[in-house]
């Protein structure tokens, strides 16, 4: 800590905290950085709000927020996007950097007004949807190349999926489920991947979970090409053998294999998988209640990411700590272009253990596959700008 920061931190901190940060009992790090999130306004805010969703994240210890376009109105062009912007300054507790639409109402058809949106969001991408159309891809990929702007894909190829709820593996087979393969994600990325290197457009891999993924998008950087890619933390501490009949356990791409885990964690190691964020996706409780093949796609993450993957991979010794401060601070502003700022600040004990409990989430979504789930490290206090934006009660 400088001394300019442990100022900032006695101007807003009780005592007791700014006293354990001056004594090393407590851990401050830069704010972290989300560049994949549902937010949900405008069109469901039954889900989730801008106002609440934004608390989760400073509870999370996040000071920047990327929100997902699957809204309605789909934000395709500026007097769509407007809606949301609105909502952002009104409400959010943390800066939200909103997505604009790859195409039209994210039907995969007709290229957005890309050159509209521009000046307005942080990249462009359909996620919920795969652009399933390859000259549609490589004329958006062409057009934000043109304006400087990063194509963020969720690659799924829509004929590979067959209805499936959950990875195509051991749990499917046994309980019977349709299963959704690992090609109908890495089918994609191989497709994009080429388009990428032919139009130079910058391209951005959302929530990768297969071991094909990681080693396609690793060839592409040895190659040249101008990509990055994100992973979860869901896909680095859970597999398959935890699944439960449960809607918790729900998500899209799915939790797949041991060895896929295994494949995420190396590719974290060595530098494949540039940021890790958490694909916040909250439903109703009435929509998660299904079990795994009638419940929503889609768990809440913001609040559980830290203390989850410091917990299971740098406390055991895995993931260094400096790897996943770049994980979560570094590379995703780097890659989105959001400035860092010095009055951006986390304060976590990382001695202090916990359950994992819903109840605790500040977000409006409850379903988290972690529930239950013993961990170290909790969020004490969050500044952004120089506010104070989360204190734990």
């Amino acid at each position: 800590m400088t001394d300019v920061n442990i100022k900032l931190l006695e101007g807003l901190l009780p005592k007791e905290l700014t006293e354990g940060v001056s004594s090393s009992k407590y851990t401050v790090f830069p704010g972290f950085c989300e560049v994949h999130a549902h937010l949900r306004e405008p069109g469901f805010s039954y889900k989730e709000t801008i106002a609440a969703g934004t608390r989760a994240a400073a509870h999370g210890g996040y000071t920047a927020v990327c929100t997902m376009p699957n809204l309605d109105p789909v934000p395709d062009c500026p007097e769509k996007l407007r809606p949301q912007l609105d909502i952002i300054a009104r409400d959010a507790a943390v800066p939200v950097y909103p997505y604009g639409a790859i195409t039209a109402d994210e039907k995969g058809v007709t290229i957005a007004d890309l050159e509209g949106l521009a000046p307005y969001v942080a990249a462009f991408s359909d996620d919920g949807r795969g652009v399933q159309d390859e000259a549609v891809m490589r004329e958006a990929m062409r057009r934000a190349k043109a304006l400087g702007k990063l194509i963020a894909a969720h690659c799924e190829v829509n004929s590979l999926l067959r209805g499936g709820c959950i990875h195509d593996g051991i749990y499917a087979k046994k309980h019977g489920y349709a299963g959704i393969c690992s090609e109908s994600e890495w089918r994609e990325i191989e497709r994009d991947i080429a388009l990428a290197k032919e139009t130079g457009c910058a391209f951005h891999v959302c929530h990768i979970s297969c071991r094909e993924s990681v080693d396609l998008i690793r060839r592409a950087k040895a190659d040249g090409v101008d990509i990055t890619c994100e992973t979860a933390p869901h896909y680095l501490v859970l597999d398959e053998n935890d699944l439960q009949e449960d809607g918790r356990f729900k998500m899209n791409p799915p939790i797949r294999s041991e060895a896929d885990r295994l494949a995420l964690i190396e590719g974290v190691c060595d530098g494949t998988i540039d940021i890790l964020a958490t694909d916040h996706a909250p439903h109703s409780a009435q929509e998660k209640s299904r079990g795994l093949a009638g419940s929503a796609f889609g768990i809440v993450g913001l609040e559980t990411a830290f203390p989850v993957v410091y917990t299971k991979l740098v406390k055991t010794g895995v993931i260094p700590m400096g790897r996943l401060l770049e994980l979560l601070v570094t590379n995703p502003r780097r890659r989105f272009g959001i400035a860092a700022r010095p009055d951006d600040l986390t304060v976590w004990d990382l001695n202090e253990e916990y359950e994992i409990d819903p109840a605790d989430f500040l977000s409006l979504g409850r379903s988290t596959p972690f529930e239950g789930m013993r961990v170290s490290g909790r969020c004490l206090a969050t500044v952004c700008g120089g506010k104070l934006v989360y204190l734990r009660s």
